[in-house]
């Protein structure tokens, strides 16, 4: 009995350490929609040649990354102070706004993974709709560093 307690207690403990730190959550996301990008744009760009196994792996990274963007968890009141973050006070200034870009990103991964895009010129299509979501959220709700 005193085993299960304490490994009960033990994932408890871990689950709380995971998002006990929503700047370094939310920054890890962030970090990982980066990376996706960073495999789609020199595609899109021309730099490297259509791959579709690629392309449908970085889709679906952008979009089970957006399905974890929960604003109360990730940006939790005071979590703009504190820390190394670039996250602007705008963010809880209109959290509605915020809330409404975050859905909209949601939208646009998810649209772009079910498009499955075949070519570049579909792939295109796709990566600008979630460059725009990415882009709106950044230029509104993000202070520039440097």
């Amino acid at each position: 009995m005193r085993k299960l307690i304490i490994a009960i207690s033990a994932i408890a403990l871990a689950g709380t350490a995971a998002m006990a730190d929503p700047i370094a959550d939310r920054q890890a996301l962030m970090k990982a929609n980066g990376k996706a990008a960073g495999v789609l744009a020199p595609i899109v760009k021309g730099e490297k040649p259509f791959d579709a196994e690629a392309v449908m792996a970085a889709l679906k990274t952008l979009e089970e990354n957006a399905d974890k963007l929960d604003v109360a968890k990730l940006f939790p009141a005071g979590s703009d102070k504190g820390g190394d973050t670039t996250a602007s006070p705008k963010i809880w200034e209109a959290t509605a706004d915020f809330q409404a870009k975050v859905e909209k990103f949601k939208a646009d991964t998810a649209a772009a993974l079910a498009a499955a895009p075949k070519d570049v010129s579909e792939l295109k299509t796709q990566f600008g709709m979630i460059g725009a979501s990415c882009g709106g959220c950044h230029e509104s709700f993000r202070i520039k560093k440097g």
